[in-house]
């Protein structure tokens, strides 16, 4: 009772304290002139989002930064991991699939996207079809890829298929093929996964812009010849280049950080890492945590240049506003 009696006291002491000290301040600022009391004001508004910000932000960068040029055992060894990371065939292997993911994931996802919301603007049951392309965006990554997995799934000759495409091989008269373990077409297949997620919101953003889209350029473009095809390069194109970029952009950094879905059906193996993948494997189970650092930095330097042209380009939209 005595010690639970002492930590009470204690409790209330620093709540005493603390309120002094809060009123010590609000005395102090409502005293100062009108100037620097605005100022405190305001600082003290955006104290609490810098402070979250310094910790959660600029703390974890400026340490990884600096645990990317250590060994295993926590001593500086210079740019040894970014010479493993350039060098090494298994981390050769990553960036390559970093680089095709890049590549693919943004441009199919948004020709998909695109192509479905044009070809169902002003149809009938509209929102029901764009109902059932968004609904991959409600699934996790980690869902999409344990279905995806049993879409492959595969069993030896001679065994029942439970996969949905080797079922579909073998009733065609097919051998069942391993779609996870023959690499690099296996990198393809889980691809596959994340443009399936992504066309959906490629799809909503897109359509929403088209419908933007002055009806009157439209009705002119028609009278004056324009078939179908040149109403939609001169004027529907043209009308979303804004949209276009921010999907692109947008699409671009969720495929650089993309994890779970490897992870999720292949674990990085069969030649199908990518770099946020081969990070968490480096870090925390190689025992390599400045190699995992080193490419938590690449993928950081990666990403910025894109979130930095996507930031630019909405300004620039707002000021055309």
């Amino acid at each position: 009772m005595e010690f639970i009696g002492g930590k009470l006291l204690q409790v209330v002491i620093a709540i005493a304290a603390f309120v002094a000290i809060i009123g010590i301040i609000m005395l102090l600022v409502d005293r100062a002139p009108k100037s620097i009391r605005d100022k405190v004001t305001v600082a003290g508004f955006l104290a609490p989002a810098a402070i979250l910000m310094l910790v959660g932000l600029v703390y974890p960068a400026v340490s990884t930064s600096a645990l990317a040029f250590t060994d295993a055992k926590g001593q500086p060894n210079g740019v040894e991991n970014f010479v493993w990371m350039f060098t090494q065939p298994e981390a050769l292997v990553t960036l390559r699939n970093t680089v095709i993911w890049t590549v693919l994931v943004p441009l199919l996802s948004t020709v998909f996207g695109l192509a479905y919301a044009v070809f169902i603007d002003k149809a009938r049951g509209e929102r029901v079809l764009k109902a059932l392309v968004f609904m991959p965006m409600a699934i996790s990554f980690v869902g999409a890829g344990i279905i995806w997995k049993l879409v492959y799934d595969y069993r030896g000759p001679g065994i029942e298929q439970t996969g949905v495409l080797n079922f579909l091989r073998v009733a065609l008269g097919m051998e069942p093929k391993q779609f996870l373990l023959d690499a690099p077409e296996n990198t393809i297949f889980l691809i596959i996964v994340m443009v399936w997620i992504q066309t959906g919101f490629a799809m909503v953003i897109l359509s929403a812009a088209i419908k933007g889209v002055p009806v009157e350029l439209v009705e002119a473009a028609r009278l004056d010849g324009a078939n179908p095809w040149q109403q939609f390069r001169n004027v529907t194109v043209p009308g979303i280049r804004g949209s276009l970029v921010v999907v692109l952009t947008t699409i671009t950094i969720a495929t650089l950080k993309v994890f779970d879905i490897v992870r999720t059906m292949t674990a990085g193996n069969f030649e199908t890492s990518v770099v946020a993948n081969e990070m968490y494997t480096q870090a925390f189970r190689a025992g390599e945590p400045g190699r995992g650092a080193a490419l938590a930095l690449i993928l950081f330097l990666l990403v910025l240049p894109i979130v930095l042209y996507n930031a630019r380009v909405l300004r620039k939209q707002r000021e055309i506003r």
